[in-house]
């Protein structure tokens, strides 16, 4: 049994590692727009990376400067396919001497393999991380929680160690917690005392989507270049760094101009919305002018949801499924759009 489980979870019957619901998802909703909530982050997972040479291997396979990620520091980044197209996204974090790499917990046995395959005589090694779990805390009043718990927290995209828990710091007030799973069911009842509202994992996809951080799943794998879904606005590609699987289109992407995709905050009036699902603008004669790459409930009725669509398209508007299905209406991201 998980160690969320015990708590009071209730997962998806054909996804384990999604967490539906801990009893009211609207009280949840309601909880992260005006509180704070918490959540088993058991959708994603780790790979370890540990060897002296982890960070130049590394540094030739994602889209991000692993060089420039001190100790303690986490960043965004990539790994695409030769044509440019991402095959992962992730969280990259420095936990003592080693790195670990956050992603989406279904295509984690693939990526693992397919990166593992390249590290030949390197001196790293990848492996499955088993026994550290991650608990999400967002909204509001996240910060004073913590801070009444840990004293002092971490600036954006950097962490702290407080015995065996790091606590990193995110954007648009949001934190996550890696522990020793054994830890967890403990850390978790500290944060509940504290105020914290436990919530299901729509709850914090629905903090990434208003963060504006893409997260590529089964059903998006290889849809997009990284420019496409805004991964340079968040840091998560470095044009300056040598060679890595992608690089010359990438490259080839950003500096001729050719971008004619990005990836928008929206909501609709549907509760149907889900990763890899297509939108339609009138003009573009029956095809599919994008994807939604991410979708979780709004506390304010439909879904919100991020969607990479053709840039011309917005001036038509955008519609869920069909032509004529439900429109999507543009929300604003936490950051500027070039």
């Amino acid at each position: 049994m998980t160690w969320y489980a015990t708590l009071g979870a209730l997962c998806a019957a054909d996804q384990p590692h999604v967490i539906t619901t801990f009893g009211d998802a609207n009280a949840e909703l309601q909880a992260y727009q005006q509180g704070c909530t918490i959540t088993p982050l058991s959708h994603f997972g780790l790979i370890r990376f540990q060897g002296e040479e982890t960070q130049p291997f590394l540094q030739g396979q994602l889209s991000s400067d692993i060089r420039a990620l001190p100790a303690g520091g986490v960043q965004y980044s990539s790994y695409s396919t030769p044509k440019g197209r991402m095959q992962a996204t992730f969280m990259v974090i420095r936990h003592g001497d080693e790195y670990l790499l956050q992603l989406d917990q279904a295509i984690l046995p693939a990526l693992q393999k397919r990166l593992s395959m390249f590290i030949l005589r390197s001196k790293t090694k990848a492996s499955t991380v088993e026994e550290l779990g991650q608990i999400g805390v967002a909204g509001p009043h996240a910060q004073a929680i913590l801070n009444g718990l840990f004293g002092t927290l971490p600036t954006t995209f950097s962490s702290a160690m407080h015995g065996d828990v790091q606590l990193i710091a995110l954007e648009n007030q949001r934190y996550q917690l890696l522990a020793p799973t054994s830890a967890l069911p403990a850390l978790w009842e500290q944060l509940r005392a504290a105020g914290a509202t436990p919530a299901g994992t729509a709850v914090w996809t629905l903090s990434e989507i208003q963060a504006g951080v893409p997260w590529v799943t089964a059903a998006t794998q290889e849809e997009f270049v990284p420019q496409m879904a805004n991964l340079e606005l968040i840091g998560g590609i470095s044009f300056t760094k040598g060679c890595y699987p992608g690089q010359e289109i990438v490259a080839r992407t950003q500096y001729l101009g050719k971008l004619k995709r990005r990836m928008f905050r929206m909501q609709v009036a549907s509760d149907i919305a889900t990763s890899g699902m297509d939108v339609f603008s009138s003009e573009m004669n029956g095809q599919a002018s994008g994807k939604i790459m991410l979708a979780a409930p709004s506390p304010t009725g439909g879904m919100e949801v991020l969607v990479v669509a053709q840039i011309a398209s917005l001036e038509h508007g955008l519609h869920l499924g069909a032509v004529d299905g439900p429109a999507l209406h543009n929300l604003p991201l936490p950051y500027a759009m070039n």
